[in-house]
């Protein structure tokens, strides 16, 4: 895995090179909102996670990774107004098809051509990712989880280490705000458990909605004190 940053048109992006895929990563908008672009260098198929503000920005971070501003697929994590503050712009420049959770579908001002539900895989060029629901923060979150192949060619690359994009379900230092709700709280700690914690390893990668990247090996020893404070 290799990094680099770029300064094309305003905050500088973060770039993770893989064996099969570049991450690009921008902060965007008043609440510093990560926007994830997922490029797959074989096909140039290419998907967004997250139009949240700066349509201007998000468009330069798309060329950064097609020239042409390809960009196959938007996938919306949650509802909330601070993540799809430049969908409507993004669709309407891009042509991009639209996912979302089923169940936030509703609350999204721009049409859900793909509505998404817990383990199907969406199919983009050669990138297979993985929807995983994370009820609580809203009703129809969803994280995507990218697996790296098992045969890898980039010296820093970890075969089989999987990344989660985790919206603002998943943080450094706990779950997603659940606003003091214990039926809330408890499906998703619930569902973060039982769905990413028990499934994926620790060197699994968590890229957040806002903030800085984790891992589950720094966040699994917290879990009971998560589960004891109730958020």
């Amino acid at each position: 895995m290799s990094e680099d940053r770029s300064t094309a048109e305003g905050a500088p992006s973060h770039l993770t090179r893989l064996d099969h895929v570049d991450i690009r990563s921008v902060s965007v908008g008043p609440m510093d909102n990560n926007a994830y672009l997922l490029t797959c260098r074989s096909t140039g198929a290419q998907v967004l996670v997250d139009a949240a503000a700066d349509s201007d920005r998000l468009l330069a971070l798309v060329r950064e990774g097609s020239g042409s501003a390809r960009l196959d697929l938007i996938v919306t994590t949650h509802s909330h107004h601070d993540h799809v503050g430049a969908l409507e712009d993004m669709v309407g420049v891009t042509g991009a098809t639209t996912a979302a959770g089923a169940e936030d579908a509703e609350d999204i001002a721009v049409p859900t051509r793909q509505r998404l539900h817990h383990g199907e895989r969406l199919v983009v060029g050669h990138l297979e990712i993985e929807v995983v629901g994370l009820r609580g923060h809203t009703p129809g979150s969803v994280a995507l989880v990218l697996v790296e192949p098992e045969e890898t060619v980039e010296p820093d690359a970890v075969p089989g280490r999987a990344h989660v994009f985790s919206g603002d379900s998943l943080f450094p230092g706990g779950v997603g705000n659940t606003r003091r709700d214990p039926e809330r709280f408890t499906q998703l700690f619930d569902d973060v458990v039982e769905r990413v914690f028990d499934r994926f390893g620790d060197d699994t990668v968590v890229h957040p909605g806002h903030g800085a990247p984790t891992t589950l090996g720094a966040e699994r020893p917290h879990l009971e004190e998560w589960r004891s404070r109730g958020w």
